[in-house]
This record gives C-alpha cells, structure tokens and sequence, in this order.
C-alpha cells in the first residue's frame, strides 16, 4: 500500500471523507492544510499534469461558482497567479504518493492509481467526492467557516 502525502482544506467534509477511503483501503495518510503550506508555480504545476486549466479549479469555490473567477479563460500562469493569492481556488485534493503527484478526488482514478477498493467491499466507491455538500448552504449566504489559523 501507499503513503499518501494528502493537502487538504482542514475541516473540509469530503476531505474527510476521501482521508477514511484512503485508510480503509490500507493507505498511510500524511494531510497537509493546502492553505498553510509555502507553494511556488512552479511546484503546485506539477499536481496538474496534463489536465486542462479549468480542471485545476475548486469549482465550489466561492469565487469559482460566484463567477468572480472564469478557469477556463485564465491561462496556466493566470491560474496559477490566483492560486497562490487564494488557495481556496485550487481544486483538492492534491496527492502525491509512489513519486507521482495528482489533483482532486475522482475514485476510479484513484483507484486505477493506487488503488482504493475497500476491504469490506473490493471495490471503490461510486460518489461525487469533489462537490462540496455545504454548497447549497453557502448559496444561501452560509459559507463554509474557514479553519483556524
């Protein structure tokens, strides 16, 4: 099994809940706060690959879905300028494990990657483990709190 070197939103849901599938499917976790951590452009590239602009975003992001922030107008150094001035932007979570570094939570990806069937279960799981659930709330004017610093 793997050890996960995992950035997360502390106190985010689904990134609990991503840490627990992890666990369970005999993973080591190591969570990092993604917003805490001392990124550069040049290092925080590196978890996107070759996924397009737009899909480096936190589509749940207040500033995201508020359309303050259109991803995929930005180029790659436009992201990543937003980025480092506003963590919250960067879809999470970020992963790195066996030398290799991914972005966002998409279980047969991760599954194909290192592997994430459930002990319980032998398989993974098949649910949107991205979309932050308090988004309806926060369309109501009831953002997520932000974690202490």
């Amino acid at each position: 099994m793997a050890s996960v070197l995992f950035y997360e939103k502390p106190g985010c849901i689904n990134n609990t809940r991503q840490k627990v599938l992890l666990v369970t499917a005999g993973h080591t976790v190591l969570a990092k706060s993604l917003l805490t951590e001392k990124w550069t452009a040049e290092r925080l590239r590196t978890f996107f690959g070759e996924l397009p602009v737009a899909e480096w975003f936190n589509l749940s992001s207040p500033r995201v879905y508020g359309g303050e922030v259109t991803p995929d107008r930005l180029s790659e150094a436009e992201a990543l300028r937003l980025m480092l001035a506003d963590p919250l932007l960067i879809r999470r979570p970020l992963m790195e494990a066996d030398g290799q570094r991914r972005v966002g939570f998409e279980p047969d990806a991760v599954d194909g990657w290192i592997g994430l069937a459930s002990k319980l279960s032998g398989k993974a799981p098949r649910e949107d483990l991205e979309t932050c659930p308090r988004k309806q709330e926060e369309a109501r004017g009831q953002a997520c709190a932000m974690p202490p610093s």
